[in-house]
């Protein structure tokens, strides 16, 4: 399995998962308050974030994806990454690849199987670095299996934005080998290796 974890998530710790609205107001953000990020349990905010995903397709072109439905929260301290932790849990069934037909097969049996298996989740074991990058280990599971991944999260920026909350922003990429989950439909044409690329904002609690 490649371990190259795409999860823009800051180094966290497994808490309830929350789900945030960051859309209240019209007003345009100011840029973010170059800072030390404070430490503290962030919740990601879901209206700000993003997950995608790509991977070969016939040996022509590159597939592309994303899941719009996920929430999670982190803790992270800067100084002391141990102490860091994540959590995280995607719908699967809101797979979106834009086009109907195949999301509804993506949503089927041949791919996550999402009436079965209805959440992907993620929860570090592991979170190193600090300052600007972390390396966060954890077991992603998938279709029933778990695996353990590491990925390399990167902040993005941090500080206060004009509707009274402190935000942090990080992303980050990595691949897995679907077929280690056993997704193993279409080998031939769809490739095995799939990107993710995370890109997320946390709310400070």
């Amino acid at each position: 399995m490649k371990n190259t974890l795409f999860l823009v998530l800051p180094a966290l710790l497994a808490a309830p998962f929350l789900t945030f609205d960051g859309s209240a107001g019209s007003t345009t953000p100011s840029p973010a308050v170059a800072a030390p990020l404070e430490a503290g349990t962030f919740a990601i905010d879901g209206s700000h974030s993003w997950i995608l995903f790509k991977t070969n397709h016939l040996g022509l072109g590159t597939a592309w994806g994303s899941f719009n439905k996920f929430e999670g929260s982190f803790v992270l301290d800067s100084e002391n990454a141990e102490a860091s932790s994540v959590a995280m849990k995607i719908d699967a069934s809101s797979v979106d690849t834009k086009n109907k037909k195949r999301d509804d097969q993506m949503k089927g049996p041949d791919f996550f199987n999402a009436k079965e298996f209805p959440s992907i989740t993620f929860t570090s074991s592991k979170v190193s670095g600090g300052g600007e990058t972390f390396q966060v280990t954890g077991n992603l599971e998938m279709l029933g299996k778990k695996k353990e991944v590491t990925v390399t999260m990167t902040k993005v920026g941090e500080g206060d934005d004009p509707w009274g909350n402190y935000r942090a922003g990080f992303e980050g990429t990595f691949s897995i080998d679907r077929t280690e989950f056993g997704m193993d439909y279409m080998k031939d044409g769809i490739g095995s290796e799939v990107t993710l690329i995370l890109a997320f904002e946390g709310l400070r609690q």
